[in-house]
């Protein structure tokens, strides 16, 4: 009798001193992760804590003594809004046009950039370089260089064969934003783009040459299934940082002519108008769009990665 109810003590007392340096090791390897914890926490977490707490209470920073708690009035008059409304209605057309035709050129561009041929490198490093740009000085690039209406480069080009001088700002102004954020974003696509062309199972595309398969069918019936997660990452990835977009609006158009989105409607309500109450609760609504869209790329993005393993 002694022997049997020593011995599950003298187990226990072995797992517990075999779990003891596990967790101890274990806590040693997180260690020098917790400060960049500790500082992403106090950079993102309390501010946006601040801002969700400040969404609810209708201060001006005018009046600072005047402020109240209203509940949800400040997240209703974002929603009722004329002016936030289609503040939010530019931010979707922006997003989708220049996810849209970003996706498009990319793709374009790694199936060539796919090809061999002289100075491959070279063409993808120049290809590469518009998204390195800082997004301010890509802003006034095309604002000053290639929209200005007496020295730009455009007008320049039409002059040059007898065309009109139009005003490309003021005549097409969201479509001059959105065509700076395109060749932008473009090389964004192609290198996704690319390495989904990379991964490709290349004895199935010859293969299916062998059996007398055009480039076109391959490309409908092998290529472009195979993409299909890395176009949905480039849609999803694009889409986050474009809802957030400020630097084009702002440098391009200062939000005028109707290319006022939200995040600029952010800035000018909390700005302009001293509005912290209202601003606070427009930001956390992108806040919480960007974070529906990030859900949804992390799961593409682990899909991607579930689908590796499984073909290694």
């Amino acid at each position: 009798m002694t022997a049997t109810t020593t011995a599950p003590v003298a187990a226990k007392s072995v797992r517990t001193q075999g779990t003891s340096p596990s967790r101890l090791r274990a806590w040693a390897t997180r260690a020098p992760l917790l400060p960049a914890l500790i500082f992403m926490v106090v950079v993102t977490q309390l501010p946006f804590v601040a801002t969700l707490v400040i969404s609810f209470f209708d201060w001006n920073s005018l009046y600072p003594d005047a402020r109240s708690f209203t509940g949800f009035a400040n997240y209703e008059q974002v929603l009722t809004d004329a002016d936030l409304r289609r503040s939010v209605w530019t931010t979707v057309v922006l997003t989708v046009a220049v996810v849209l035709a970003s996706l498009v050129l990319g793709l374009a561009l790694a199936l060539l950039l796919d090809r061999k041929f002289r100075g491959r490198g070279i063409v993808r490093t120049l290809l590469i370089a518009p998204f390195l740009v800082v997004p301010v000085a890509a802003a006034l690039l095309w604002k000053h260089v290639l929209y200005n209406p007496e020295y730009g480069l455009f007008n320049g080009l039409l002059h040059y064969v007898g065309g009109p001088q139009p005003d490309w700002i003021s005549d097409t102004p969201l479509l001059a934003v959105e065509a700076s954020l395109i060749w932008q974003w473009t090389p964004f696509m192609m290198l996704i783009l690319l390495a989904g062309l990379q991964s490709r199972d290349h004895q199935q595309i010859e293969a299916a040459r062998v059996d007398g398969a055009s480039d076109w069918q391959i490309f409908r019936h092998l290529t472009l299934p195979h993409l299909r997660r890395y176009l949905e990452l480039g849609a999803l990835l694009g889409s986050i940082y474009i809802v957030q977009n400020f630097d084009a609006v702002f440098t391009i158009t200062s939000g005028g002519l109707g290319t006022a989105n939200l995040p600029y409607t952010v800035y000018q309500t909390f700005y302009q108008a001293h509005e912290n109450g209202l601003a606070s609760a427009a930001g956390v609504l992108v806040v919480i769009g960007s974070i529906i869209i990030a859900t949804f790329a992390l799961r593409v993005v682990s899909s991607l990665f579930s689908e590796e393993v499984s073909r290694a």
